[in-house]
């Protein structure tokens, strides 16, 4: 298993890497202002990576409804499993850019957001929700 976290914006899309070793790592951002170029830039990770399986983070309103924005990324999913052939899993994502966010000092948010850091922090706490899922961490009593 080799999956791929998205963190699917218009502007940018973070990205994750994880695999069976259970631990999720932040790639480089997609930033490209071209949606197309960005898609196709999506597209070659995938090949590059040799990805078996995507996760996308789904973001869920606050009382679990689906607002504009998790429609958008149930879009995606479904295009990328036409595109790619590929199974597609949708996380919950809510606070994820918050908190990816809380962990850059306050006067570097501005300069750091458009780098695309942000949303590959997000995308990494996305694929690290899903991975835990998959590969559940023994009890402490059971080691």
């Amino acid at each position: 298993m080799r999956c791929l976290g998205i963190d699917y914006g218009t502007k940018r899309i973070g990205l994750s890497y994880g695999d069976e070793l259970g631990v999720a790592t932040p790639l480089p951002a997609l930033t490209e202002a071209d949606p197309t170029k960005r898609r196709a830039a999506l597209t070659e990770v995938v090949r590059q990576r040799r990805i078996t399986d995507l996760v996308i983070g789904l973001p869920l309103n606050m009382d679990d409804s689906h607002g504009p924005k998790a429609k958008e990324a149930e879009a995606l999913a479904a295009q990328l499993r036409i595109d790619l052939g590929l199974p597609v899993h949708l996380i919950d994502e809510r606070l994820t850019s918050y908190e990816a966010e809380s962990s850059i000092p306050k006067q570097k948010r501005r300069e750091v957001r458009a780098s695309g850091i942000i949303d590959s922090r997000a995308a990494t706490l996305i694929l690290q929700d899903f991975l835990n899922l998959q590969f559940p961490q023994p009890e402490a009593e059971d080691v």
